[in-house]
């Protein structure tokens, strides 16, 4: 009854794993792809490639931080805003599907709009800036350090935080209104409420939203590729394996940073099992 299942995984999950593994301990350019194959010249030359390429190092920083603070403001602002609609409200049903937009948007046009916007030269956000808010010139924000990287973690949080909120918002519907309610008529203040009751119902699915949104953006490629290609220090490893792909055309450098890239994310995992996942299931 399972095989359909297993034949699927095999074919679309585990054969292009193996055949990364394969490509990345081959020294093999794009022209020769096709004389590749499982018993060819094994070496490790291409992670000593990567590992003493310049920039990569720098990249792997990038992406940790890139990763890290675009999960953590993508999950914390989806928080805020399950918070701040939890209440019922006249066009509550309204502002909740409007925050849906950024998620549902399609990347290229998102990435775009924000780029017209963003743009020095006739954007209208440099144009508030010096118009009203008194900058003295206008402020480059795609193609400047650190104010690129910057840039791009607001638009990573802006367009992941509807999923968050989704979550959120579910989770919050499902808690029991009477311990609330218990701990109010014991004189509870807002503050205590969220500490002691909300937020403890809302640890688990907050685990679980950061551990994917994580993964999810550690691996994301679309997004500041579309935004600044990895210029002024927006290279992440992924952009890195496009670039070692397409244009060097070297298919065994790019498929060893893409193990490098699986292995931190695999270990990423690990930690969320050995404790979160384990505080679920106690």
């Amino acid at each position: 009854m399972i095989s359909p299942t297993v034949v699927l995984v095999l074919v679309l999950v585990v054969l292009p794993i193996l055949w990364t593994v394969v490509l990345a301990f081959q020294d093999l350019r794009l022209i020769r792809l096709r004389t590749a194959g499982l018993f060819g010249d094994y070496t490790v030359e291409n992670f000593v490639d990567v590992f003493s390429s310049p920039g990569f190092w720098q990249a792997l920083v990038t992406t940790l931080v890139y990763a890290g603070c675009g999960t953590a403001a993508s999950v914390g602002l989806g928080l805020a805003a399950a918070l701040a609609l939890r209440r019922p409200f006249r066009g509550r049903t309204f502002v909740r599907a409007s925050l849906l937009l950024p998620y549902v948007a399609p990347v290229v046009a998102a990435t775009f709009v924000w780029g017209v916007m963003l743009n020095p030269q006739f954007g209208v956000v440099n144009e508030i800036g010096t118009g009203l808010l008194g900058w003295d010139e206008p402020i480059a924000f795609l193609s400047e350090r650190p104010t690129a990287l910057i840039t791009v973690i607001v638009f990573e949080m802006w367009r992941s935080f509807p999923f968050a909120f989704l979550f959120l918002t579910a989770r919050l519907q499902a808690a029991p209104a009477t311990l609330e309610e218990a701990a109010r008529v014991d004189g509870a203040t807002p503050t205590q409420l969220f500490r002691h009751i909300v937020w403890p119902q809302l640890l688990p699915t907050i685990a679980v939203l950061a551990l994917l949104r994580f993964i999810w953006t550690f691996n994301n490629f679309d997004d500041i590729y579309l935004l600044t290609g990895g210029a002024a220090g927006t290279e992440v490893i992924s952009v890195r394996v496009f670039d070692y792909l397409v244009s060097r055309g070297d298919i065994g450098a790019a498929s060893a940073q893409a193990l490098v890239l699986a292995t931190v994310l695999i270990v990423l995992v690990s930690v969320y099992y050995r404790f979160a996942a384990k505080d679920e299931v106690a």
